[in-house]
């Protein structure tokens, strides 16, 4: 007999909130970044320039308070939201499901781990991602802090130091290439696990509810 679902509250509003505020700023990020570094392959006038840094700086600190509260909630938040989640490899059963969510990725194994909230493998990649956001936010300072002084010098200057303007120029440059390229692939996973799973994966993020099998 099969064992019937269960519908289980995983991702909280804050967990929601920031995903899809996220998204949106770096998108937003992204294009306006384009645009900054690219205004006369794009028919950029100086007006325009200055509306699109506004937006751009607009987003970057929507982006920094998206991430504060979902850095806060990795320790206020259930189970599925704390940063433990995050470091599998530190028990025997995390490294058990990332080798075996790596075979069912790489075709070795017909059904994926079953999980509530994500798999070990995706914990990995998630905590690549947000070292990457938290880099790009570093870098983004820095870059504003050039020849403006005050606060942002005091504070982001010395990154500068590091490796030069072009150098930090170019990194902040290519997180954004890889950040775009993990959301391609973040919602063909999500799509492929919500086949596999049919536990509702989807729509969960949007209204927090996941459906999964009773243990008997």
């Amino acid at each position: 007999m099969v064992a019937p679902l269960e519908r289980i509250y995983v991702w909280e509003i804050p967990v929601r909130l920031t995903h899809w505020v996220n998204v949106l700023s770096i998108l937003v990020l992204s294009a306006t970044g384009l645009y900054i570094g690219y205004p006369v392959a794009l028919g950029g006038t100086g007006f325009v320039m200055t509306w699109i840094r506004v937006v751009h700086r607009i987003a970057a600190y929507v982006l920094v308070a998206s991430v504060a509260l979902r850095i806060y909630w990795a320790f206020a938040g259930n189970a599925w939201a704390s940063w433990r989640v995050l470091f599998p490899y530190l028990t025997r059963e995390g490294r058990r499901e990332v080798v075996q969510t790596f075979l069912y990725y790489t075709f070795l194994r017909r059904r994926p781990p079953a999980v509530v909230g994500h798999n070990a493998l995706a914990c990995l990649a998630y905590f690549a991602v947000v070292g990457l956001i938290i880099l790009q936010i570093l870098t983004g300072f820095a870059l504003q802090a050039v020849g403006g002084g005050g606060w942002r010098t005091l504070a982001f200057g010395w990154i500068l130091s590091l490796g030069g303007l072009q150098t930090v120029r170019l990194v902040h440059h290519m997180i954004m290439w890889l950040l775009l390229g993990f959301m391609v692939h973040h919602v063909y996973s999500v799509l492929l696990m919500d086949t596999e799973e049919r536990n509702g994966r989807m729509s969960s993020i949007f209204s927090g509810y996941k459906f999964v099998r009773r243990r008997a």
